[in-house]
């Protein structure tokens, strides 16, 4: 697919007069997206459907924290690509939430300066502008009292290769969000298993497609705890002919681990000879990098 070559301070002109980084739920509209109008990414690109909306993923790494993410289950919404402000304004958290409006917070100039760092710059066309910092993705989630709380997470390949200015700007954003009480994630590759993270990226369909019915999720829980030593295979077969449907069944059965009802231990895959191993509660979040909270920032 081709692409516009570089950014450059009308092409981000045109990114405002679209909208980009505002809205929330199925409205947001990300602030860097996958199409020919947007310069490529570095990373292979990826679009997800997920609650109505489809998701713009700009890497491997920013897929699979994703998956992560929607494990979580009081997540009430995900921004990715989210746009941080280059000036002092209002917290990200009153679009949902107007009493958390009335306070400005520091935008990304403001704290560069504070850090004694330069802020990117973008050039062409003749102009130079500030270039908009954005972060990979931003949770909401809701807290068992019922309030919304945000959870920042960039996404990146190595975390022991980041040059000296890749730290100088992670730095900037992290301290963004903190000056926002905002907790900030750097995950890479070495904090989660390479095999869990390819069991959900295969099981994605099934564990993020059309909800099923809280009953059929418990028949597949029942069916695991009975059948626990027999094959995969074997298991997901008596789910089925409980469900009369094999779709439906690995709907269930996939929906049932999405939300931790079945602790599987994803690092086993689904095998087909293999029986399912189940985990504690605490080793299955363990799993989850971002449920878990790790991050690889030093």
């Amino acid at each position: 697919m081709r692409t516009q070559k570089r950014f450059t301070p009308t092409l981000l002109a045109r990114f405002v007069r679209q909208g980009r980084g505002t809205g929330t739920y199925i409205d947001y509209l990300p602030w860097h997206r996958v199409g020919r109008g947007d310069p490529a990414s570095l990373g292979r690109s990826h679009l997800m459907m997920w609650r109505q909306r489809q998701r713009e993923l700009l890497s491997d790494g920013e897929w699979v924290g994703l998956l992560f993410s929607t494990m979580i289950n009081d997540l009430a919404d995900v921004r990715e690509q989210q746009k941080l402000s280059l000036e002092d304004g209002p917290f990200e958290l009153a679009l949902y939430d107007v009493r958390h409006g009335g306070k400005s917070y520091p935008g990304t100039l403001n704290i560069a300066r504070q850090l004694g760092f330069k802020h990117p710059r973008v050039n062409g066309d003749g102009a130079s502008d500030d270039w908009v910092m954005t972060t990979d993705q931003l949770l909401v989630i809701r807290m068992p009292s019922g309030q919304l709380e945000l959870l920042a997470v960039a996404y990146k390949p190595d975390g022991r290769k980041l040059t000296k200015r890749n730290r100088e700007l992670l730095a900037i954003e992290k301290a963004y969000w903190n000056a926002r009480d905002v907790v900030w994630l750097l995950i890479t590759p070495d904090l989660f298993s390479e095999s869990a993270g390819v069991t959900l990226r295969r099981a994605a369909p099934w564990g993020l497609g059309v909800t099923v019915a809280a009953s059929d999720r418990a028949i597949a829980v029942h069916v695991v705890n009975q059948t626990l030593g027999h094959t995969f295979t074997y298991t997901l077969d008596v789910i089925t002919a409980a469900l009369g449907n094999k779709d439906l069944a690995q709907r269930a059965f996939w929906q049932a681990v999405w939300t931790g009802v079945i602790p599987m231990d994803l690092r086993t895959g689904w095998r087909p000879h293999l029986p399912i191993k189940l985990l504690s509660q605490d080793d299955f979040v363990a799993l989850n990098p971002v449920a878990s909270r790790r991050t690889s920032w030093n």
